[in-house]
């Protein structure tokens, strides 16, 4: 088939993307397919509007590539691509929204707020409002970005300002919510609508106080623990939430579904991934390879899936 792999982009997860990119071209190539790298800039559409290939595979991460903008984009070109539409990546990509969606399917989620930057005179009103609604420590972070960026927990007052200054650099909408504490673990889910399956649960147990932008990307950052060592119950709780998160937002071909084990071993939803890192080290694969299946392969099933149901 001739693919092509959108990778790069704009967005602060830039870098991870080119690595996301880079696995992805070469596994793509070594299953036999002939394929068209694009470093992807909004302001070159003509990169997708020439496009004459049979699929798009989307190696981006964060804004213009997660949050639906690219796949409505290549939707109107009447392209295919692999992964989730439109809709499904703009709820994920919005963790406001989607954790209203969750709550109200019983998928157990930290109390938060979200505040449109734009509504208030300065940082000191939403400030106000922060310490009306919580107490120390709490989280406050973009409502819409990848990997941790512009994240901060906030363990005294007078951290507040600077906590809102950083997020609203990122984001014109920001989200306050309780901190958890606990087991970070993740969940990696695929297959075609109806039919998806659960990987075995990761635990991630960073070098640093949390599992940050660090953490995630350097070298020895963090430690994956695959399968996770938790109870038959909880693995399975943890991947029947994960498998209806991914459902719930609708979303298609894989995700990757975030979660905190609380101190009474409740499974808290962080977010969904649509378009999670798929460099050859990151945790998806991770997972993939216990079940016996490899990078290359991994990537493969990823194309099959997307492909037209000739049986329709």
């Amino acid at each position: 088939m001739k693919i092509a792999v959108l990778y790069g982009g704009v967005s602060g997860e830039r870098e991870v993307s080119l690595s996301t990119g880079k696995g992805i071209i070469q596994a793509l190539k070594n299953k036999g397919h002939e394929v068209t790298g694009i470093d992807f800039d909004p302001s070159k559409i003509d990169q997708l509007t020439r496009l004459k290939v049979d699929l798009v595979f989307i190696g981006l991460h964060g804004r213009f590539g997660e949050d639906g903008r690219i796949q409505g984009l290549l939707d109107m070109l009447d392209i295919p691509y692999v992964g989730s539409g439109v809709l499904s990546s703009a709820l994920a990509m919005d963790k406001a929204k989607s954790k209203q969606i969750f709550a109200a399917n019983n998928i157990p989620t930290a109390v938060s707020e979200s505040y449109e930057v734009s509504r208030y005179n300065d940082y000191s009103h939403i400030a106000r409002k922060v310490k009306e609604k919580f107490s120390t420590p709490f989280v406050v972070k973009p409502n819409q970005e990848g990997s941790t960026l512009g994240l901060t927990i906030v363990k005294e007052e007078k951290q507040i300002d600077k906590a809102i200054e950083i997020a609203s650099a990122s984001d014109s909408v920001i989200l306050v919510e309780e901190y958890v504490g606990g087991r970070e673990v993740t969940v990696p889910v695929v297959g075609k609508e109806g039919e998806e399956e659960a990987l075995p649960v990761i635990e991630i147990i960073p070098k640093s106080e949390y599992y940050d932008f660090d953490s995630k990307y350097k070298p020895g950052g963090s430690e994956h623990i695959v399968p996770a060592k938790v109870s038959d119950e909880l693995t399975e709780q943890l991947q029947s939430y994960a498998v209806l998160a991914h459902q719930l937002l609708g979303c298609t071909v894989y995700s990757r579904v975030d979660f905190i084990i609380n101190e009474n071993n409740i499974p808290i939803i962080l977010e969904v991934n649509t378009l999670p890192g798929m460099t050859p080290t990151s945790l998806f694969p991770d997972s993939a390879q216990v079940v016996g299946l490899s990078y290359d392969d991994l990537v493969e099933r990823f194309v099959s899936l997307s492909l037209p149901d000739k049986s329709k």
